[in-house]
Order: structure tokens, then C-alpha cells, then sequence
């Protein structure tokens, strides 16, 4: 069974689901069926329970809105993908809070070449557990934001929140 919980964040609803305690998805939603429908058939197997707790992940989110931004670091994650999609999420989890990079350097951080930049854009938007695989400190190269899978607001609040920034907006 996959278990899912509503965590109330400044910036609306992240909705975790686990899996044994493993984080399999996570996403700025109220609803957690949104979620539920990215993941692999094998896990939508399983079905969808919301329960009052899931524990570690959501005191884990908790002390990140506190101001602990490495609390997400420790907390179990699983999702699916090849090979260079799995080094390049575990290159995004070494980003450190506060800091950014740009799509070529995340490549080169999960040992590809620079040229590998189009493979580590489509990382970031098939991540499934924001913002515990930090996809949001990812920027293009040419300026901006780029985007984000749950609005540019959103990332711009994330990167706002890890920067120490007052001006926290939303």
C-alpha cells in the first residue's frame, strides 16, 4: 500500500507518498491521486491509503519550513529511470540548499559531459519527489528560472526560502 499525508506548507500543499516508509513521490498538491497517477503501474498497484502520519518525511518537511535546509538530505527516496536518470537525481540531491546550478553542471556533477544538459532537463521534469530531489536549484544558463513541473512561483518561493531571503512572497 502507498501512503500518503498532506503536509501544509506557505506555499499550499506538498503531498508525500511512501512506500515502506520511502519517499516514491512528492509535489506541491491537495491532492495526492495527482501523485498517485505518476507513479509506475506497479506501485499504483499497490493502491492509495492517506493516513494521519507518515512519520520521518513530514518532520523532515517540517524543519525545512523551520529553517534546517538540509532536513530533506537524510529522508529515503526511490522513483524509476535509467541508469544516467538515477545519477542524475542523485547528482540534484548534493545540491546543496542555498546554492544553484545550471542543467551542463548537473550533468558534469552526475559524470556526463557538459553536452548532457538536454538529459539532465528531462531529470528534472520527470522528477517525481519535489522538493526532496531539489530540482528547483536548477537554472538555465541563459538567466531566469526556467520552469518547474509546479510553477515558476513556487521555485521562486523554494529558492527564496534556502537563500535566507526575507521577501518570501506568496
Amino acid at each position: 500500500m502507498i501512503a500518503a499525508q498532506l503536509v501544509p506548507t506557505p506555499i499550499g500543499p506538498l503531498a508525500l507518498l511512501a512506500r515502506d516508509k520511502v519517499l516514491v513521490a512528492a509535489g506541491f498538491t491537495a491532492d495526492p491521486e495527482q501523485m498517485f497517477a505518476r507513479l509506475a503501474p506497479e506501485l499504483r498497484a499497490e493502491g492509495l491509503e492517506v493516513v494521519d502520519d507518515l512519520g520521518p518525511a513530514v518532520d523532515a518537511v517540517r524543519a525545512y519550513l523551520a529553517g534546517d535546509l538540509g532536513a530533506l538530505d537524510d529522508v529515503p527516496v526511490e522513483q524509476p529511470g535509467s541508469p544516467t536518470r538515477r545519477r542524475l537525481h542523485a547528482a540534484l540531491r548534493e545540491v546543496p540548499a542555498g546554492t544553484t546550478v545550471s542543467y551542463a553542471e548537473l550533468a558534469e556533477r552526475a559524470g556526463l559531459p557538459r553536452t548532457a544538459a538536454r538529459a539532465a532537463g528531462s531529470a528534472c521534469a520527470q522528477n517525481l519527489i519535489a522538493p526532496f530531489v531539489p530540482c528547483h536549484r536548477v537554472l538555465p544558463s541563459t538567466g531566469g528560472y526556467g520552469g518547474y513541473y509546479y510553477g515558476v512561483p513556487v521555485k521562486e518561493w523554494l529558492l527564496a526560502h534556502e537563500s535566507g531571503r526575507k521577501d518570501n512572497f506568496m
